[in-house]
């Protein structure tokens, strides 16, 4: 059963990431969503246009006149989380930070010259020490990433979108760039997950945050193995009719659902890459100009073939048989939403052992 309380502050040190880049934590889908966005027509043209006449400083004020700023004699162990996280991550410059009157958890960074990050009060009473420690270095790595640029954009266009549709573009277009921004900022949230845990450097605290931030401060009604057999039943299970609905549910989101980050995270903390970064061997930022656009589509498309590959989403399951040239489109479509068992004879996914339900996986 999962602890609660600050108790939980494990005695060990933590190590540091001398010049580490951001591409050593950066989910592939991340870059790849940026780039894909960077490539929709017409975001050149409003993000220059908005870059010019986004009230920055008047956000700034606004947080310097309602919120709080964590400094030495406010707040002063969210000061020192956050000065660690710069520390262990070496961003050489410690953003200002602020906590905001908000019952709602919730955490951001954002600024275009400067990044901001504010907490607000429902998550600094909700998380322990080590749980909010990990919080910190999610949004430090979002700094380091410098995704509070592209997020600082999204929140007033969201915010504004009405506002907007003076731009010769028109608001149709706008509305598609809003919704390729919630796109990238999903798969974003993935790789911030991963400076969180390069900071706190404790997967059960990752996990402890995410299941409090989904279930409230009930840890002890909780646990983590079934908090992430959610997040597989989620993926797996259903028919194609409830593959479009987690489209649907997920287009008009920010961030992933939480099942999902944390058996991203779980996945990640396992796996040769994030051990490799422990034990001192990540891309160095210095090493970051000579990166090979090619390489980094590369690495992408290699990650998504496997997502692919592996996933038991139904729907994904269907357009991968399909591109493997199991057979008859229409026809699998119509027994996939339908439930329908397919004819005798034939070639079906569903007609091995003569079952064709729609709950059937591939």
């Amino acid at each position: 059963m999962p602890e609660t309380g600050f108790e939980t502050t494990p005695a060990r040190d933590r190590r540091r990431f001398p010049g580490i880049s951001s591409r050593a934590y950066e989910h592939p889908a991340d870059r790849s969503a940026l780039v894909a966005l960077r490539k929709l027509t017409g975001f050149d043209t409003v993000f220059k246009a908005l870059s010019g006449l986004l009230p920055e400083r008047s956000l700034r004020l606004l947080f310097l006149s309602e919120s709080v700023r964590v400094g030495e004699t406010q707040f002063p162990h969210l000061h020192a989380m956050l000065r660690d996280a710069c520390y262990i991550l070496d961003l050489e410059r410690v953003p200002q930070m602020y906590v905001q009157q908000d019952p709602k958890p919730n955490a951001m960074c954002i600024g275009l010259d400067e990044p901001i990050i504010v907490v607000t009060t429902g998550l600094v009473e909700l998380l322990d020490e080590e749980e909010m420690r990990a919080v910190v270095g999610h949004e430090v790595g979002h700094a380091l990433s410098g995704h509070s640029v592209y997020r600082t954009v999204l929140l007033f266009l969201t915010n504004l979108a009405l506002k907007v549709a003076w731009i010769p573009l028109g608001n149709v277009a706008i509305m598609a760039i809003v919704t390729a921004l919630r796109e990238w900022f999903r798969k974003s949230e993935l790789s911030a997950d991963r400076a969180g845990l390069l900071v706190g450097q404790d997967v059960r605290a990752s996990m402890r945050g995410l299941m409090k931030i989904a279930g409230g401060n009930h840890l002890h009604e909780m646990n983590v193995d079934a908090f992430l057999a959610q997040a597989e039943e989620y993926e797996s299970s259903g028919d194609l009719r409830d593959s479009v609905l987690k489209i649907l549910n997920v287009l008009p989101r920010t961030h992933p659902f939480t099942t999902v980050r944390a058996a991203e995270l779980k996945k990640w903390s396992e796996s040769r890459d994030y051990q490799r970064i422990l034990d001192g061997h990540y891309p160095r930022r210095d090493e970051d100009k000579d990166t090979s656009v090619t390489d980094s589509f590369r690495d992408s498309a290699a990650h998504y073939a496997d997502s692919v590959r592996t996933s038991k989403d139904p729907l994904i399951k269907l357009v991968s048989d399909i591109a493997g040239g199991a057979g008859d489109l229409g026809g699998k479509l119509r027994d996939r939403f339908t439930g329908a068992a397919p004819a005798a004879g034939g070639a079906g996914a569903g007609s091995a052992g003569g079952k064709g339900s729609a709950t059937e996986q591939g």
